[in-house]
């Protein structure tokens, strides 16, 4: 089995495994206590709070450790825009976003009475940064649009966002949980209040992710998860210690860094491969990261290819029951029902390989 779904999730870096069981072995005591051993696991969470903060430009105290960017997510736009009600009552996101994000919306919305603004996609996955500002009111509260699209691989203006949110006090929420570590994020220079991360995108473990939150003691938060005062109060429960020193070993490995060009070769060789099949692509041409590329193949069924074949990769549609759910990313860049079941995700890694990659097109062009 050949497995192209690294968006989705990753397997562990021999640097994260080698310290996540020796975690698990050694760092069992609560990092709350007052001895020994738990104030040891506490400095060790305190270093890995400041490692995650140096890689994004941020101060260790505005990181907080959460179960995932859903979760990350949830605390950010609900925690924010609860406490801060007088601010005003509008939200401005994408149609493209991940469903964790426009749940929250949908929910802020038929129990608050939000009102949320989508703003759509160009045809290429892209939003238009104009867009964005030109919905902009007095009573904008916040903003929140993702870095990288998890279906189509496109890089969002997050700069120009970010900085127009800043000239209108406006506070700006970006979802990094397919760009962090494979694009450079400097909160500061990119204007970005409050920021999602992902241990498992980066090949660290599961069940753990951060949030940064700018001038996290004076801004105003509501808790989504109340506890005993933990992580400044705001997300209550016991640190996951050997989850946390994962993430840390995630963080400081640069194997994702350092095989990027090599991820953007192979991609190149693909999209060359696709192109003389008679393919196309949901992917944009310009402003992508080379991670993520959605296929697009004539005489294709990717249901049958998905469930038949031994590539581990994603469908341009998503199953539901008996039914057939067309990909609401594809169908708001104008992608037809049609063209949707004709279309593939293909995720790389820092260990994909094109002569492994390559026999994915003779089984699809024999069917």
């Amino acid at each position: 089995m050949i497995y192209l779904d690294f968006a989705a999730s990753t397997p562990l870096l021999p640097s994260v495994q080698k310290e996540l069981f020796r975690a698990f072995e050694e760092e069992y005591s609560n990092p709350s206590s007052a001895h020994k051993l738990g104030r040891s696991s506490s400095e060790k969470i305190e270093n890995v709070r400041d490692i995650i903060a140096n890689s994004i430009g941020a101060y260790k105290s505005e990181i907080i450790f959460t179960s995932g960017a859903s979760e990350s997510n949830n605390l950010a736009i609900k925690g924010y825009v609860l406490a801060n009600k007088d601010k005003g009552k509008h939200i401005i996101t994408s149609l493209i976003e991940h469903k964790c994000i426009l749940s929250i919306c949908n929910f802020l919305e038929k129990e608050y009475g939000y009102e949320i603004t989508y703003i759509s996609p160009q045809k290429n996955g892209i939003i238009d940064a104009q867009d964005v500002i030109s919905a902009m009111r007095e009573d904008t509260v916040l903003v929140s649009i993702m870095h990288v699209n998890n279906e189509l691989g496109s890089i969002q203006p997050i700069s120009a966002i970010g900085q127009a949110c800043f000239e209108r006090d406006i506070k700006f929420h970006v979802d990094a949980a397919q760009s962090f570590k494979k694009i450079p994020i400097d909160v500061d220079k990119l204007n970005i209040d409050m920021l999602s991360l992902s241990a498992h995108k980066i090949y660290g473990p599961k069940g753990i992710g951060a949030l940064y939150i700018r001038d996290l003691r004076e801004t105003r938060i509501q808790p989504v998860i109340h506890g005993a005062g933990q992580e400044y109060g705001l997300r209550g429960g016991t640190l996951a210690t050997p989850l946390i020193l994962g993430f840390g070993a995630a963080v400081e490995d640069q194997t994702i860094e350092d095989s990027f060009e090599e991820v953007n070769k192979i991609n190149s060789l693909v999209r060359d491969k696709v192109i003389e099949i008679g393919g196309s692509f949901n992917t944009p041409e310009i402003n992508f990261i080379p991670h993520i590329l959605n296929i697009r193949l004539p005489n294709f069924d990717s249901s049958h290819f998905v469930a038949n074949s031994d590539f581990l990769c994603s469908q341009g549609s998503a199953c539901s029951s008996m039914n057939i759910e067309m990909s609401y990313v594809l169908r708001e860049i104008g992608v037809t029902y049609e063209n949707s079941i004709k279309s593939l995700r293909l995720s790389l890694d820092y260990n994909s390989k094109y002569d492994l990659i390559l026999p994915i097109f003779k089984f699809i062009i024999e069917g």
